[in-house]
């Protein structure tokens, strides 16, 4: 048997795993990450579109845990300080790019994924600003990374705090970049703390769709704006939960299998961090993503801390 079938194998079998139950999300990431930079992923554009895939089903799935009272409330408690921290991040975002001298639209990207949705603001404010293909490689590159660390990082710190999962719940969505992250870290920590960090993230990610059109109003761009459907998966989910409350244990057999799936996409995603991403991250890319990040991270959580955000 040669060395790329046993790898296949090898890669297989921890994907596999990945689907058990006991399985959690950061030995996931990890066991990804690690095997990506040792051995390199034999898939690794299959394993790129099938995670974008698995992540939008596993955040509809979760929607089946909630009912929409769950989801409306939360959603409205969050939107006045969601509002204010996408402002204030990119603004501060724009200016460190600035400070650090980072190119312009890398720069703006860096700070659009920072502030609403990671990968999916980028990749759709990419087009509207006409940022090349290596910028915007770059800005996900360096947000993708950053995701990779929070996952391990905000429960690492959230149990060191002793966060509730309410606090920890909001602070993760309001402070951790991609979804796939948002809800990885919520659910190493517990289900209320998934529940109220998945409907915070998602509020903050229908935000993409009016700063976008403004972009494409202020630059005159042509292109078109979509409203991500997952987003509308998950309040589908919610709302079919609270019209048949007679099939519950059906929804959360549902919600429990999409939290599993979100493990191996976490797997994944772990195994499309690659050694040529790390080297083509730059410096001032990433000195100004991790400034920014370590900003709206502190803040928001002496701001949880302190009660101004609850």
């Amino acid at each position: 048997m040669n060395a790329i079938r046993c790898k296949k194998i090898l890669f297989l079998m921890l994907l596999s795993a990945c689907a058990l139950p006991f399985v959690g999300t950061a030995p996931a990431l990890i066991a990804g990450i690690i095997f990506s930079l040792l051995l390199k992923n034999p898939w690794p554009q299959k394993s790129a579109d099938f995670s974008h895939k698995l992540l939008q089903l596993s955040v509809v799935g979760l929607g089946f845990g909630l009912s929409l009272g769950q989801v409306w409330m939360v959603g409205k408690n969050s939107i006045r300080y969601t509002i204010i921290g996408i402002c204030l991040t990119l603004l501060v975002g724009l200016f460190l790019g600035r400070l650090f001298k980072t190119e312009n639209k890398t720069s703006t990207l860096i700070a659009f994924g920072t502030a609403i949705c990671g990968g999916s603001a980028i990749a759709a404010m990419s087009p509207v600003i006409k940022a090349k293909d290596d910028e915007a490689a770059l800005a996900l590159a360096t947000v993708f990374t950053l995701n990779s660390v929070a996952l391990l990082a905000f429960p690492f710190f959230g149990h060191l705090l002793h966060l509730s999962q309410q606090q920890f719940g909001i602070w993760a969505g309001l402070a951790i970049h991609d979804t796939s992250s948002v809800v990885g870290a919520a659910a190493a920590y517990g289900p209320t703390a998934l529940a109220i960090g998945t409907t915070v993230k998602l509020t903050r990610a229908i935000w993409i769709v009016p700063f976008v059109m403004g972009a494409a109003w202020l630059s005159k761009s042509e292109e078109k704006v979509r409203v991500p459907l997952f987003i509308l998966g998950f309040i589908g989910a919610a709302t079919l939960r609270s019209l048949l409350p007679q099939f519950a244990p059906v929804w959360t057999g549902l919600a429990a299998v999409a939290k599993q799936a979100l493990v191996v996409t976490l797997f994944l995603i772990g195994a499309g961090l690659t050694k040529e991403i790390l080297k083509n991250v730059g410096i001032r890319p990433l000195a100004q993503g991790i400034s920014l990040w370590l900003l709206t991270s502190s803040l928001t959580l002496m701001a949880i801390l302190k009660g101004l955000i609850s």
